[in-house]
């Protein structure tokens, strides 16, 4: 069930019983399993590939949507797992994007509003509410959810099965679903990721006082402004914690 309306590139493989809706741009090389719904506002970029069941540009699950025009886009050569959810924007901000080179395992779900970066992976099950921004390189574990408008800076590796209630700095390991809690920072990530020995050990430094020292945060901050030559990972650590609205996630437990 293909609308003679939607604009298809060049290469696109289909399988049986997709539907696509009249108002969807669909670039080149792009894959699409069988049972695939694609919903108006869809943009899906070139090198895609969608497997069997999901469904991208559903309706917001928000009772405040009236029908609004919108969009979910898809960036380039994103993998899109089995009964994967992407649900496209509200008049908030009247769109939701995921970056390029994102995986998206079977069963995640990605609300409406949500603004991933690029090679972001959400594991199976886990979960975004609306309203959320997920920078560069972070990952989400499997069974996990993040309360809507809550942000996950960049690099972060966050444990299966938590509930993020609150925003998650750059670098850093989140995990205790019982209690959850910064637990050190994502050292493996970062090296492989081309991070030196030097860079890390750095953000290691600063977040030990953000995180387990006995400052408050506004004094951990001019702490490390004090101490520290600025470079772009203290930026982004400073940037992103002062401009949090949510607050952050809690130290080391006992700190």
């Amino acid at each position: 069930m293909i609308s003679k309306k939607a604009q298809i590139g060049t290469n696109v493989k289909l399988g049986e019983s997709v539907t696509i809706e009249d108002d969807v741009i669909i670039g080149n090389n792009v894959e699409i399993g069988s049972c695939v719904f694609i919903g108006n506002g869809a943009r899906i970029n070139d090198g895609v590939k969608i497997f069997h069941g999901a469904c991208v540009s559903g309706i917001p699950q928000d009772l405040k949507f009236k029908g609004e025009v919108s969009i979910a886009e898809v960036g380039k050569n994103t993998v899109i797992r089995e009964f994967a959810t992407i649900h496209r924007g509200t008049a908030w901000s009247y769109k939701t994007v995921i970056g390029e080179n994102c995986l998206l395992m079977a069963y995640s779900h990605i609300a409406h509003d949500c603004v991933l970066g690029n090679n972001v992976i959400i594991a199976n099950a886990g979960n975004l509410a609306g309203h959320i921004k997920i920078d560069d390189f972070a990952i989400l574990g499997g069974l996990s959810a993040i309360v809507q408008f809550n942000n996950v800076g960049k690099h972060v590796m966050i444990a299966g099965g938590v509930v993020i209630r609150k925003d998650i700095p750059p670098f850093i390991l989140v995990s205790h679903p019982e209690d959850v809690r910064y637990s050190g920072i994502n050292i493996v990530g970062l090296k492989r990721r081309g991070f030196s020995n030097e860079r890390i050990k750095k953000i290691k430094d600063i977040y030990k006082i953000i995180f387990e020292s006995k400052y408050n945060v506004s004094d951990a901050l001019k702490k490390i402004k004090d101490e520290f030559e600025p470079d772009d990972d203290l930026k982004d650590i400073v940037s992103f914690i002062e401009t949090s609205k949510k607050g952050i996630v809690k130290g080391i437990r006992g700190k």
